[in-house]
């Protein structure tokens, strides 16, 4: 079975939209006002959720694509997926907060460019 492209670039449109809504919700945040904020923190934890299920869904759909790009986190990033969405009230939002700074603008910018990319047919993927 082909798969089609675009929808691969959907799942890369996804990693980038809740990588930028995260980035909306704590702008201008310290991390001790994120620490204290439950609001933004159940807001970015949805959309490490959303970051998670697309990396899992492009790992299991477009498994030469995924090996082809070691620089994307796919497996890490559900990993994380899972310890939020199951870790309940024991999240380690210290952690949340490193990733959303050390992690996310890169992975941002990597995904950006490949959606970029397939959406101008600079992918070597079949149609």
């Amino acid at each position: 079975m082909t798969r089609d492209p675009q929808r691969l670039a959907d799942y890369l449109a996804h990693i980038a939209e809740a990588i930028e809504r995260i980035d909306r919700y704590t702008d201008g945040m310290d991390e001790m006002a994120f620490l204290n904020n439950e609001l933004v923190q159940d807001a970015v934890i949805r959309n490490i959720e959303i970051i998670g299920e697309a990396s899992n869904n492009i790992e299991k759909h477009y498994p030469e694509f995924a090996t082809s790009h070691p620089e994307l986190p796919l497996s890490s990033a559900y990993q994380m997926r899972n310890a939020v969405a199951h870790g309940y009230f024991k999240v380690d939002f210290e952690i949340v907060w490193r990733t959303i700074h050390r992690d996310l603008p890169a992975l941002h910018k990597h995904v950006r460019k490949l959606v970029d990319e397939i959406n101008h047919g600079d992918t070597g993927l079949a149609p």
